[in-house]
Parts: structure tokens; sequence; C-alpha cells
């Protein structure tokens, strides 16, 4: 890589401010994997020759690069821009990056840039991203902070884009499905009026991935090892076409008290494999 692109991604780093000086016990071939893992040179280059973009433009400037073709339907499903309303925009997570960055751009060019995402916080050293997110951490020091991040954006006056699963889709019994969807986005709809707006993202990632994410689960592993292949994941994906179906709206009024957050979120999730 050219020593002019500045490194936004840089295992070297991230490493020496994990371990501090136990860095040097880790094999220069595990730094190398990693680097190669992570595709640190051909990420930086996009980033570097990206750098101008931010939000919504950045997020489709992603798509463009990653030759996505998005077969859109139920398009007059998204409601009108100036109804004065603010929507939950959910959707399943087959991918877990490419998805995210494809709805991002949908979302945001249909509403002029506003709406936000609750995302990883490390995807917040993305600076195209950050524009759009809120950044969460529910496993390090930010986990206190969770429900305060997800009333900012709640309160916010921008529509927000969320995947409840909070994971990517997993190879469950043969079937790639999401976890189980959390309750937050069903409560804080309700809170805030806002009509929920289902969305399914069709893809999938390879088989190898959800074999390194069912062993991680086996192994009953606290760090999402499996987190670390998703840009590679990422790769295998470019110049595929993807189907994304947007539902009608639901009113936050259909969640009432006859089943619990819970059991709507369900519902909900059901609503979009659905789609």
């Amino acid at each position: 890589m050219s020593d002019n692109i500045e490194k936004t991604i840089d295992i070297d780093k991230v490493l020496r401010g994990k371990m501090g000086d136990k860095t040097k016990y880790v094999p220069v071939f595990v730094v190398s994997w990693l680097k190669h893992i992570v595709h640190e040179d051909k990420v930086n280059k996009f980033l570097w020759e990206s750098r101008h973009e931010t939000g919504t433009a950045w997020l489709t400037e992603c798509v463009h690069y990653l030759d996505m073709t998005l077969q859109i339907e139920g398009k007059e499903n998204l409601p009108d821009k100036d109804d004065g309303k603010l929507y939950t925009f959910v959707s399943n997570h087959p991918l877990g990056g490419a998805d995210g960055v494809a709805l991002g751009s949908i979302i945001g060019q249909h509403y002029d840039g506003k709406f936000r995402y609750l995302v990883n916080d490390l995807l917040l050293n993305l600076p195209g991203l950050k524009p759009v997110s809120i950044g969460i951490n529910k496993t390090g020091k930010q986990g206190r902070a969770f429900p305060a991040m997800v009333e900012a954006g709640f309160q916010s006056d921008n529509h927000m884009l969320m995947f409840p699963a909070g994971l990517c889709s997993r190879n469950i019994n043969g079937e790639i499905h999401d976890l189980p969807w959390k309750k937050t986005f069903i409560s804080k709809s309700v809170e805030y009026h806002r009509d929920v707006v289902p969305i399914h993202f069709g893809g999938q990632n390879s088989d190898k991935f959800y074999r390194i994410a069912n062993l991680c689960k086996t192994l009953h592993l606290k760090v999402n090892i499996a987190m670390l292949f998703l840009v590679d994941e990422m790769y295998k994906n470019v110049h595929k076409t993807f189907r994304v179906a947007i539902g009608k709206p639901i009113p936050w009024q259909t969640f009432d008290n006859t089943k619990t957050p819970m059991e709507w979120a369900k519902i909900v999730e059901n609503k979009v494999y659905e789609l």
C-alpha cells in the first residue's frame, strides 16, 4: 500500500491498544493473518479514496464499490419523507456488513440522510459512517450507557434503522436465520409513537463463516471471533444481486398490552421473514 495513504484500519495499533507491551509476544504470522483476514490494505485504500464522502453519500459509494445490485420490492411502502412522522425501520441481518450499508443507502437517499443506526462502537472508526451512527458497546464499559444511547436516538428527529438481532444471522438447523430479536425496538417505538417498517434483506454468508460462528457458540467463547471474518465475507459477496423487500408500516398502536414486547418482537420478526 502506498505510504501516503492514511491507515484507518491498523491491526498493529489495535493489538497495541488491547495488549500493550505483550504485543511483542504475538507471532508475526498471526499478525499477518489478521491483516489478511480483515483485508487491511484493500479497506484502507477504499476508505482513503472515499474520505471526502460521509453519511448517505459514503454508504452509496460503498454499494458501488462492492458492486451490489439491489432489487427493491415494495419501495412504495416507504412512508413519504414529508409526512411529519418518524419511523423505526427494522431488518434481518444476513450479511453483517454489506446489508447494513445497502439499507443505509436506501433509507438515507429516501429521507435526505435523516436516519441513524445503532451500531457496534468498533464501526465508529469508519469516518464516513460516524455521522449517521449511534455507537453501542453492550459488553464493555459503555454497557451501562446503552439505554441512554438508544434513548438519544429515539428522542432525535431522525428515523431509526435497527437490526434487532444484534448480530448477523446464523445457520440454525440448516436455515439461515437471525438470532431471536430483542424487544427494544418495540418498547421505544411505542414510547415515541413511531410506526415500524419491516424490511427483509435476502442473502447469506459462506458455509465457513457459519461453521466458525457455531463453533464459537459450542465452545462458549465470550469473544465474537466470527466478527473478525465479516470483512472477508463482504468481499466474497461483491458483484452479487440482493433482493430487498419493504413491508407496509405497522402502526405503533398495534403493539398493545395483549402481548409482551418480546412477543410482539417475535411477531414482527416472523413478518419480516414472510416478505
